[in-house]
């Protein structure tokens, strides 16, 4: 069954396939339909609705409203920790940059230059760091936050494939991370340099920012943006929201060599939750 799921991927019109679920996420109307299918969606993931600002599916607009939706103030709390979690969720992988490349999978890994879109200068800047994969399941919260405080230096978007990212595909399709279309937000921090990308995949209709707005799915060609000589620069807290997908997908966190530590908590398959203590600086 695995491989006629991979092979399936291969084969399907992807970009097609989720710029049409985005469509039909935006629709309002008829209203019973959007009820119905958000709905169908809650009882089929088992989506904790006593969590939300909103608890009441039907008094949102469109799904896509629905998959975005904020959580009561407080449900969050950032734990006293250098580096939280920046999102509900799973841990994929996390470990070392080695040899300038990134663990995905048993038998699996990709480098780090091609995951930031053929920028040695950047790649270079996490030779031998840190890096923590974070994977969203349907049933998670999907707004993005900060894991530390930083201004924003750059963002590139790189145009890619729209393989599902959950642990068959990241098992069974080379370089999965660095092929999928994501978004590049790079950080200035208080432990150096820090990069969040943002990996789109299958039915996953969109990538917003907290001060770009929709991102993904733009043209088809890489986009860089500078920021770090802005008038008023983009400057966001620990625990601050950062961004949110559209429908799922997963996180990649990379720090520099010698900043921080991950929590001995975490291994693959751990869950996360956005706040929770994620790592500590290096002494």
């Amino acid at each position: 069954m695995d491989k006629i799921f991979i092979f399936l991927q291969y084969i399907v019109p992807q970009h097609l396939l989720s710029r049409m679920t985005g469509w039909l996420a935006e629709l309002e109307h008829p209203v019973w339909l959007k009820n119905w299918v958000i709905g169908l969606f809650i009882n089929h993931f088992k989506v904790d609705m006593l969590e939300a600002a909103e608890p009441d599916h039907e008094k949102y607009p469109n799904f896509n409203a629905f998959f975005t939706r904020p959580l009561l103030e407080g449900a969050r709390p950032l734990a006293s920790a250098d580096v939280v979690c920046p999102a509900d969720g799973a841990i994929s992988q996390l470990g070392d940059i080695v040899g300038g490349r990134i663990f995905q999978a048993k038998g699996q890994d990709y480098s780090a230059f091609e995951l930031l879109g053929g920028d040695a200068e950047w790649a270079e800047r996490f030779a031998g760091g840190k890096f923590a994969t974070i994977y969203l399941s349907p049933r998670d919260y999907h707004r993005v936050h900060m894991p530390v405080a930083g201004r924003l230096l750059a963002t590139t978007y790189v145009p890619g494939d729209l393989f599902s990212v959950n642990g068959t595909t990241a098992e069974n399709v080379d370089r999965l991370f660095a092929r999928n279309e994501r978004l590049v937000c790079y950080f200035e921090t208080g432990f150096g340099p820090m990069a969040m990308i943002l990996v789109g995949a299958m039915v996953v209709a969109g990538i917003e920012t907290v001060w770009g707005g929709q991102v993904a799915p733009p043209p088809k060609t890489p986009q860089s943006q500078r920021f770090d000589g802005q008038v008023d620069p983009v400057e966001l807290a620990r625990g601050d929201e950062m961004g949110r997908f559209k429908l799922g997908s997963t996180v990649i966190l990379l720090f520099p060599e010698n900043s921080v530590e991950w929590d001995e908590q975490y291994q693959s398959g751990t869950s996360t939750t956005l706040g929770q203590a994620l790592a500590s600086a290096v002494d």
